[in-house]
């Protein structure tokens, strides 16, 4: 039994491992109101880890005959379905895709500390962030300031829509001020959002059909504010 220490030892160190760097990606997502936030990243994360260091136990214990690339395949078979499930669509607007790939890269970062390799996986988590906090803001550097206007955005939908509205615009700008919701007409559920946001007139075309496209969306009006 105590011969088994350092085993343990190890793979505690991976969960802890795999729970923190999970946990900073979970936690950036889950700041820009994503589907996938810190629990889900978390458990990715840890799952990816404890499967890959599973299947090196195996192969040990198996004297070299078990083969640790097909448990490696089946996490990112499973992996494929998580994100298929982030992936929203709906009149040929997409949204989600980002949230899938984060989940994919996530799960990549857990299968790297499983095999032993905790710097490559910090370092890997540490590109991840700076790629999901400054591309964004460094996008929306080269478009000159002064061009941006302030503009006023209405959304009428039957039914709830304002988790997918604001996702959206958070594709579009840093910081969404919390969207007002008042219910028009009960019966129908018929709901109108509206929110004011700075934005470059160049994404008000494309904003506006991103939002259109939403099944429950009935209009969408978007408009300089006075």
């Amino acid at each position: 039994m105590l011969g088994d220490v350092p085993l343990y030892l190890g793979m505690g160190i991976k969960i802890l491992l795999s729970i923190f760097l999970g946990g900073l990606i979970g936690l950036d997502r889950e700041q820009k109101m994503k589907s996938a936030g810190i629990k889900t990243n978390i458990l990715i994360c840890m799952g990816a880890a404890v499967y890959t260091s599973m299947s090196i136990l195996m192969l040990d214990g198996a004297n070299g005959m078990a083969d640790p690339n097909r448990m490696a395949a089946q996490i990112v078979n499973g992996i494929g379905f998580l994100g298929a499930g982030a992936i929203i669509q709906g009149r040929g607007n997409v949204i989600g895709l980002t949230t899938a790939a984060t989940i994919w890269v996530v799960a990549a970062i857990g299968m790297t500390i499983g095999f032993g390799y905790p710097v490559v996986a910090t370092v890997i988590t540490i590109t991840i962030l700076l790629v999901l906090k400054l591309i964004s803001p460094l996008y929306k550097m080269l478009e000159s300031e002064k061009h941006f206007r302030n503009y006023h955005i209405e959304v009428v939908s039957h039914g709830r829509v304002r988790g997918v509205v604001k996702e959206i615009l958070y594709n579009k700008v840093d910081e969404v001020d919390d969207l007002k919701e008042d219910i028009i007409d009960s019966s129908l559920d018929t709901r109108h959002l509206e929110v004011y946001l700075k934005l470059h007139p160049r994404w008000v075309p494309s904003l506006k059909k991103e939002l259109g496209q939403l099944i429950r969306v009935d209009k969408v009006k978007i408009h300089l504010r006075k």
